[in-house]
């Protein structure tokens, strides 16, 4: 795969960044497309001196939400939009691929910016583990609903402002982790409340009047006559499947269907 730069505009794949004076061509096959990409746009970005370079990292939890209010809010920090890496993954799945790039990347001085603190993991634990890795590199990490960490901390006050950066973390991903448990409690309660349809056996949405999880099947026509003979032997389940037109695996998975739902 080849990424080129014209007029002014490094692309790779479908994305385009408009970078003032990019220049290149990078030609790879490998996993660091984007690792090369971004040495190119650092270069146009900041000259010689790569040095303190801003990043923002935005993530949404579905591929329907944008991200478009994170980026405007990272630009208003200074960061250019080709240094903005973007993953759109729930917290569950935590499947970041361009948070991996941008650690890749990520070098002592540095300053990243995300929206909030639960943005760099799924839970309490992660979060503040990577909170930790990124300080180690010598990451400064500016959270934009954080705004100790937002400010220029003056010679000789690192150490308290450290601390109180430390305290805000605790408090954040204390109340972040718990939103999460009181969301899922919410929606197991509100599963549990649901009315169950009396012939399908599945639990019905208020909201939407539809039953919930996967359709029902459906049953052939014939079905209950030819299921009352098996069970009374007076078919073979062989000679059942043929008069309904089935194959041994989808007769037996009705079958159980079937009397889940008679049972109710």
């Amino acid at each position: 795969m080849m990424f080129r730069n014209k007029g002014g505009i490094i692309m790779y794949g479908n994305i385009y960044h408009p970078i003032q004076g990019a220049q290149g061509i990078v030609a790879n096959n490998t996993s660091c497309f984007r690792i090369d990409i971004i040495k190119i746009n650092l270069v146009a970005i900041y000259g010689g001196n790569q040095v303190g370079k801003k990043f923002g990292y935005a993530r949404v939890s579905t591929a329907e939400q944008n991200e478009a209010r994170q980026i405007k809010e990272f630009k208003k920090q200074g960061v250019n939009e080709a240094l903005i890496f973007t993953d759109k993954a729930s917290g569950k799945d935590f499947n970041r691929p361009e948070y991996t790039r941008l650690k890749a990347i990520l070098s002592a001085g540095d300053e990243l910016y995300i929206h909030s603190i639960d943005r760099l993991g799924r839970n309490k634990q992660q979060t503040k583990a990577e909170f930790e890795e990124l300080k180690n590199i010598g990451v400064i990490i500016r959270v934009l609903n954080l705004p100790t960490t937002l400010i220029e901390v003056p010679a000789g006050s690192e150490a308290m402002f450290d601390m109180i950066n430390n305290l805000m973390l605790e408090v954040l991903t204390t109340m972040a982790e718990q939103e999460r448990k009181n969301i899922r409690s919410m929606q197991r309660q509100g599963i549990d409340a649901m009315v169950v349809d009396s012939e399908t056996g599945k639990k019905v949405s208020q909201k939407t009047g539809n039953a919930t999880g996967r359709p029902a099947r459906k049953f052939p026509i014939g079905w209950e006559d030819a299921y009352k003979s098996w069970k009374e032997e007076k078919l073979t389940a062989t000679a059942t499947m043929e008069v309904l037109g089935l194959k041994r695996n989808t007769f037996y998975r009705l079958v159980k269907d079937y009397e889940m739902v008679q049972s109710k």
